[in-house]
C-alpha cells in the first residue's frame, strides 16, 4: 500500500478523490466546491470556485496547486503525478501547461482537444463508419425534425437545448439531430496492454430551464450481445484514432438496436462512482495506462465492483441553505452547513448499493427524493412558496 501524495484537479474532486483514496493515496485536491466529504478524504484542499463558471485559469490553478503542495509538504522538485477529472474540455492550452510542470496522468492537450472538437469528431465517425446522428457546425436550415444544440465541451447536459430558429443562435455551439433511445456509456480502460469494457446507463432529470440535465447514473449494466459487439467495435476503433488512454467514457443513445455515438470524454465521468471497488482498483489501472505497462492485466486481476447507482440531488424547490444535517453515509459531496445552493443547481449526490442494477437505480431514485425532503423542510429552507416547488 503506497502513501504516496497525488493532484487531482476537476470541477469537483470528491469522486477522484476517494478513488484515489481507496487504492491508498493521499490526494491534494483542487476543485470548485472544496465540500465536506473532500476535505476529510484528501490531505489538503484547493478552492476555485470562479472555474465552476469561467473554467480553470493557468496562473490560478498553478498557484493553488502549489498553495495545496506547500500545505502538504510536498517539495517542488518532487514532479508529483497529476489527475484531471472534469473541468478540461475547453482548456487544452491549460492542460499542456500542467504536462510541463507535472507528471500527467491524463489524455494531453492535444487528445483533448480533437476529441471534443465536433469539426474532428464526428468526420472521423463517419471515416471510420461509426454510426451516429447527424451533426453539423452551422444551424439547421428551415428544419422540419427536432435538433439540438449543444455547447462545444460541455458537459452534464445542462448545455444541450432543442434547436429552435426562432432565437438567437448562441456562440460555441454545435447541432445535432435529435434521436430518442437508451443512454448507454461505455467506460473504457485504455493501455498499451489492451482495452477493457464496462457499460453502464444513465438517466435524465429535466427541468423547465434544462430538458435534458443529468439526472443519474447505474452499472454494470449487461447489454444484448449484438449491441455489446457494436459499442466495442466502435470504440476500439476510435481509440487509437484519438491516441485516447487511461479511463475514458464513449457515449451513446442505443436506438432499437443501433448504437449511436454522441459524445467522447477522455478522462474518468461519472461511473467511476458506481464501478469502482472497494481497493480504488479503477484509479490505479487508470494511472498505469500512463505509468506502467499492466493497466488492462491489473484491473482485470483486482476488479472487483458490485452493482451501484448515484444521482444528483437538485435544488428544484426553491434557493436552498444547506442546514447542519447528519447526513447517511450513501451521501456525497456534502456541502458544509450554511452553503446557500441556487434554483436547479446540484446539491449532493446519493448511491445506493443492491444485487442488481435495477433494483439499485430504484433505490437511488427513492433517495433523491428522501434527501429533498430532508433538506426543505429543515428550519432553514420552511416557507416555500408553492410555485417554487417545480
Amino acid at each position: 500500500m503506497t502513501t504516496e501524495t497525488i493532484l487531482i484537479v476537476a470541477l469537483s474532486g470528491r469522486m477522484l478523490a476517494a478513488s484515489a483514496e481507496r487504492a491508498g493515496y493521499c490526494p491534494l485536491v483542487v476543485d470548485c466546491f472544496a465540500d465536506d466529504d473532500t476535505l476529510a478524504l484528501s490531505g489538503a484542499v484547493e478552492k476555485l470556485p470562479s472555474a465552476f463558471t469561467y473554467g480553470f485559469d493557468e496562473r490560478s490553478l498553478s498557484d493553488a496547486l502549489h498553495a495545496i503542495m506547500s500545505k502538504a509538504g510536498v517539495g517542488p522538485t518532487s514532479n508529483p503525478l497529476i489527475v484531471l477529472g472534469a473541468g478540461f474540455e475547453c482548456e487544452p492550452e491549460v492542460i499542456a501547461a500542467l504536462s510541463r510542470e507535472f507528471r500527467l496522468c491524463a489524455c494531453d492537450a492535444s487528445v483533448v482537444s480533437r476529441s471534443k472538437d465536433p469539426a474532428v469528431l464526428f468526420p472521423l465517425l463517419r471515416d471510420l463508419g461509426i454510426v451516429h446522428p447527424e451533426t453539423r457546425l452551422d444551424p439547421p436550415a428551415a428544419a422540419t425534425e427536432p435538433w439540438l444544440s449543444k455547447r462545444i465541451g460541455g458537459s452534464g447536459g445542462t448545455h444541450i437545448f432543442r434547436y429552435d430558429a426562432r432565437r438567437k443562435v448562441r456562440p460555441n455551439r454545435y447541432y445535432q439531430r435529435e434521436v430518442s433511445g437508451e443512454l448507454i456509456s461505455a467506460t473504457s480502460l485504455i493501455g498499451s496492454d489492451g482495452q477493457a469494457f464496462a457499460f453502464t446507463r444513465s438517466w435524465l432529470s429535466p427541468s423547465d430551464r434544462h430538458p435534458f440535465r443529468f439526472g443519474g447514473i447505474t452499472g454494470h449494466v449487461e447489454l444484448d450481445e449484438d449491441i455489446e459487439a457494436r459499442i466495442v467495435d466502435a470504440c476500439v476503433s476510435l481509440a487509437p484514432a484519438l491516441a485516447l488512454k487511461g479511463l475514458v467514457s464513449f457515449d451513446f443513445i442505443v436506438v432499437g438496436d443501433e448504437p449511436h455515438l454522441i459524445e467522447v470524454n477522455p478522462r474518468p465521468g461519472a461511473s467511476l462512482d458506481i464501478l469502482d471497488d472497494a481497493s480504488g482498483t479503477l484509479f490505479k489501472a487508470h494511472l498505469a495506462a500512463f505509468t506502467e505497462n499492466e493497466a488492462v492485466e491489473l484491473l482485470s486481476r483486482e476488479w472487483r465492483p458490485h452493482p451501484q447507482a448515484a444521482a444528483y440531488v437538485y435544488a428544484d424547490r426553491g434557493e436552498l441553505t444547506v442546514p447542519d444535517v447528519a447526513w447517511p453515509e450513501w451521501v456525497s459531496d456534502r456541502p458544509p452547513p450554511g452553503r446557500v445552493i441556487p434554483p436547479h443547481a446540484p446539491v449532493v449526490t446519493v448511491r445506493a448499493l443492491a444485487e442488481d442494477p435495477d433494483t439499485a437505480e430504484q433505490v437511488c431514485r427513492v433517495r433523491t427524493r428522501e434527501i429533498a425532503d430532508v433538506l426543505y423542510q429543515s428550519s432553514e429552507n420552511q416557507g416555500k412558496r408553492p410555485d417554487e416547488c417545480k
